[in-house]
């Protein structure tokens, strides 16, 4: 089964960024960057402020291991997760 990344809402997260009982994953999002348990617990980042630095910083794709899908679109990609308006 495959998560929605929260901040730029990459599909594919390996693991929920949340537990039930809300224990972070300590994945790191393929797309942007953000690592589940650090940048929002200890670095207090919430979603909407990493979302909005992805996006002011142009929305690279983070990964060096694992490049980006064929076609990739960060502005698609937040548009189809309903994360903002527009056309993807």
């Amino acid at each position: 089964m495959s998560h929605l990344c929260p901040v730029c809402g990459w599909p594919e997260l390996h693991e929920p960024p949340r537990s039930e009982s809300g224990g972070a994953s300590f994945e790191i999002c393929p797309c942007c960057g953000f690592e589940f348990g650090y940048d929002d617990d200890d670095r207090g980042l919430t979603y909407e402020e990493a979302r909005a630095r992805w996006i002011g910083g142009g929305m690279p794709w983070w990964s060096r291991a694992r490049p980006a899908p064929p076609g990739w679109s960060g502005a698609a990609q937040i548009i189809a997760a309903g994360f903002v308006k527009g056309r993807a």
